[in-house]
């Protein structure tokens, strides 16, 4: 099975530098074409973007960025809530630069520092993408599509690329990242990392 990982394209929240977790905030025009223009990039590549399932974080963010990807109608997105970004609590729509040190120094290495209250652990956000990824594996699928978010996308690129912590957290995936992995009999295979 060949499994594409996608972060969505740009939002308003994004462009502002704000806390986006569990808001529902659409992409704007730029994410919109950060779609279209990875799209191309794939197509362009040699990927063959025929998907046997596209799935999406319910975040109409995600399912945009899935439908113009794969080209197909948001009826044919399957949402599903473990591609959810970290809910954040307190600090959504907070300023990047006005956090404090402890969520900061949270986001950047969670595997180090603990989540402050009200934002979701690290723990639970692997518990919740590898979930996903093991149930996704049972399926007699080709080809798959994930669009989700910058945060979760990491925990369930970890799982793809057996990583011991359960993350690949550093370097932040940006707007229309897109990672393909394949996984055979549980064998996991990094691909290629798109990005613009």
């Amino acid at each position: 099975m060949k499994i594409y990982l996608a972060r969505h394209g740009e939002t308003r929240l994004n462009k502002a530098h704000l806390m986006q977790g569990r808001s529902d905030e659409p992409l704007n025009e730029t994410g919109i074409r950060q779609a279209q223009t990875m799209r191309r990039i794939l197509l362009d590549a040699g990927e063959d973007l025929h998907f046997d399932a596209v799935y999406a974080s319910p975040l109409q963010r995600a399912v945009t960025t899935a439908t113009i990807l794969a080209d197909v109608p948001a009826e044919a997105v399957i949402t599903d809530e473990r591609l959810l970004e970290a809910d954040f609590g307190k600090y959504e729509k907070r300023p990047y630069t006005q956090l404090g040190p402890w969520m900061t120094l949270y986001w950047r290495y969670p595997e180090y520092f603990p989540a402050p209250k009200t934002v979701e652990t690290l723990d639970s956000m692997i518990s919740r993408s590898h979930a996903f990824l093991k149930e996704l594996e049972q399926k007699d699928y080709d080809a798959v599509l994930v669009a989700c978010h910058g945060g979760i996308l990491r925990p369930l690129s970890g799982y793809l690329m057996d990583r011991k912590s359960g993350v690949y957290w550093r370097p932040k995936p940006k707007n229309c990242d897109v990672r393909v992995f394949t996984s055979e009999d549980g064998r996991h295979r990094t691909l290629h990392f798109y990005s613009l």
